[in-house]
């Protein structure tokens, strides 16, 4: 393939986070008396940001008189346990660090705090492994097309010869606005079917056959 940048998603793409979510989901929860969230549930409510995440998860949503509030001590619960995770999908350490040998330019983007994404991929990555590392900032998120231009700029790429590889309908939509080739991975936070109604570029379903792409 031609293209010479990779912008990999975090959550579901690098790294099965979603029990850190879970927990944290659930910590609040039960600190304000409502029902907690199954491994399920957070599955499908994860990928658009935290904001997002805890409207899904209220049953008034951001009708909540105390929205503001509980998104605040939802984000402490998650400063304890976002970290609290062992390494990468299986094989996918091995990959990546692959493709930067092969000398393919990395970089992640994710819709998660950009201070934790920062936190998360020091503790996965040996330092420089990611030319760039971001999350959510006060610049527009995910899939809004900015930052993913933003970052093949910065590191002197076009969109023409970027991929943006996800496991998420955000991810697939990013990468269409953006003008990147898209490419999604089903071993993440969403079924198959989602992914394939989304219209990927291409749609991969092992850390080896996302390899064999990029020679």
């Amino acid at each position: 393939m031609a293209h010479k940048l990779l912008i990999f998603d975090l959550d579901g793409t690098l790294a099965d986070t979603l029990h850190t979510i879970r927990d944290a989901v659930n910590m609040c929860m039960r600190h304000y008396g409502y029902p907690e969230h199954t491994y399920e549930q957070v599955r499908v409510n994860v990928g658009s940001g935290v904001r997002s995440l805890m409207q899904k998860s209220l049953p008034d949503g951001a009708e909540d008189d105390r929205f503001e509030e509980i998104l605040t001590y939802f984000n402490s619960c998650y400063l304890i346990t976002h970290d609290q995770i062992d390494g990468c999908y299986d094989r996918l350490y091995d990959v990546v660090d692959e493709l930067y040998h092969r000398g393919y330019a990395l970089a992640v983007l994710s819709n998660k705090p950009d201070h934790l994404v920062k936190g998360i991929i020091k503790k996965l990555f040996p330092e420089g492994m990611f030319s760039v590392a971001m999350g959510q900032t006060e610049l527009p998120r995910k899939p809004d097309p900015a930052v993913p231009l933003m970052i093949a700029a910065q590191l002197g790429y076009t969109a023409e010869n970027t991929c943006f590889i996800g496991d998420s309908e955000v991810d697939i939509i990013t990468a269409k606005n953006a003008g990147m080739y898209s490419i999604a991975v089903s071993w993440g936070f969403r079924d198959r079917e989602s992914l394939v109604e989304n219209t990927p570029d291409r749609i991969v379903d092992t850390p080896e056959e996302l390899l064999a792409l990029f020679d």
